[in-house]
């Protein structure tokens, strides 16, 4: 289910059997890191509609998080830390969080959530076929993770 209007209405009226909460995660660069940070941005995003599209009716997709990547991972982490302590309160048994951004990885024992890392491919050099061929295989590996994750959760 997206962060949308009829989405969410779905979500309240069947939130016994969604317990699934994923949040892409997103930084945002200036100067000679735009380019990377843009092409992050588009590759989590087709991967996590995609990848809602698969667990419709088990998952939420929130909106992206955003952060200044500059710098320290403090407070990016600790605004984080506040989705995950919201989420919790509001029944999510199973957090993911997925990103390009290696320097979560730097904070993943820190959260509570799984920090799914996905290394960056560069889309805008291929055609429409060739993008939906890589998004479709990084899903199935993505499928895979989350069943395991809920499995080992249940």
């Amino acid at each position: 289910m997206k962060w949308i209007p009829n989405d969410i209405e779905m979500y309240i009226n069947a939130k016994e059997f969604v317990d699934t909460a994923v949040v892409a995660l997103h930084p945002v660069s200036f100067g000679d890191e735009m380019k990377q940070s843009a092409s992050m941005h588009d590759f989590i995003t087709l991967l996590t509609n995609q990848l809602e599209r698969q667990f419709t009716g088990r998952m939420v997709l929130f909106p992206a998080y955003s952060y200044l990547k500059k710098g320290r991972m403090d407070k990016p982490l600790e605004e984080l830390l506040e989705w995950e302590r919201s989420l919790k309160e509001n029944e999510f048994k199973h957090i993911f969080y997925i990103t390009s951004d290696s320097d979560w990885r730097m904070q993943e024992s820190s959260l509570t959530g799984a920090l799914l890392w996905m290394p960056l491919l560069p889309l805008e050099s291929m055609d429409e076929s060739q993008k939906v061929s890589l998004i479709g295989s990084q899903v199935k590996q993505l499928q895979n993770l989350f069943t395991q994750k809920w499995r080992e959760n249940q």
